[in-house]
């Protein structure tokens, strides 16, 4: 049974940072594609970020290139989500997906195209 499950969210105030972890069981090796996924209230899921196996390629929404940097260590099958200047409109439930064969970049931003999820974490940012 494959599983991911995130870690490091929280109650934050604007400007500070937060480092998202994501640690995949049940595979025999780091999926190839793993990504970051955000649902803010009462809004539809919305692709963040992605990383493919040993960090050859990495992609962001562009409203958070800048701020947010994803990251992996496929030794732990692990994949990171640092958060920097974190502002209200960043709070939601971000959500890890990965997915065990490669994915053209187009796909990636696709929450459809995914083979398997984590539970999500809430990460609120207020003052």
């Amino acid at each position: 049974q494959v599983s991911l499950v995130e870690s490091g969210g929280g109650l934050v105030q604007p400007g500070d940072s937060l480092r998202l972890s994501c640690t995949a069981s049940g595979v025999t090796s780091s999926p190839y594609v793993m990504s970051w996924f955000r649902q803010p209230p009462g809004k539809e899921r919305e692709f963040v970020a992605t990383t493919s196996r040993g960090g050859l390629r990495t992609s962001y929404a562009n409203s958070l290139k800048g701020r947010f940097t994803i990251s992996r260590e496929d030794a732990k099958k692990t994949v990171y989500l640092q958060m920097n200047n974190l502002k209200p409109e960043d709070t939601a439930v971000y959500y890890c997906a990965a997915n065990r064969n490669s994915l053209i970049l187009s796909e990636t931003w696709n929450r459809n195209a995914y083979d398997y999820w984590g539970q999500g974490i809430q990460v609120t940012v207020s003052s």
